[in-house]
């Protein structure tokens, strides 16, 4: 009966640990998910809700005439809010632009993940800061490459 129960309460602190492990991965998730729809649906307020305000964002940019990618410097928290604030202000993003989310890793207080959007590629560190993930650097590249029909 001991072993049992024993058993039973090692099963029971398994089955908490990983939905708690499930939970922070769907809190990241979410986080990443504020940021592309900050900017894809106009609301800004989701961007302030994501990223810490300390944030680093670098990336590159290679325009539809140009042949190798040039470093676009860094963008702050602030300049991120203002963009999302007018980048699709216009509702010219067509419904269905491209939002794939992955997670690459989830531990107690950090994390990784990738975006793929329209502009291109996101690759985000994430931390948690008073139990809520927050995004704190992003690594851009854009523009994406041609997409080919199979």
């Amino acid at each position: 009966m001991k072993t049992l129960l024993n058993f039973c309460a090692l099963f029971i602190l398994t089955v908490v640990t990983a939905n708690a492990q499930t939970s922070d991965k769907e809190l990241v998730y979410a986080a990443v998910e504020d940021y592309v729809d900050a900017l894809y649906l106009v609301q800004p307020e989701r961007i302030k809700k994501s990223v810490h305000p300390e944030l680093m964002k670098k990336g590159f940019w290679k325009g539809k005439d140009k042949t190798e990618y040039a470093y676009e410097g860094v963008m702050t928290f602030q300049q991120l809010v203002d963009l999302a604030a007018k980048w699709n202000a216009k509702g010219w993003l067509a419904k269905d632009a491209v939002k794939k989310i992955e997670i690459f890793d989830v531990q107690d207080q950090t994390a990784s993940a990738k975006l793929t959007a329209y502009w291109g590629t996101d690759y985000f560190q994430l931390a948690k800061f008073d139990g809520k993930w927050m995004i704190v650097n992003i690594l851009w590249q854009g523009p994406l490459p041609p997409q080919t029909k199979s």
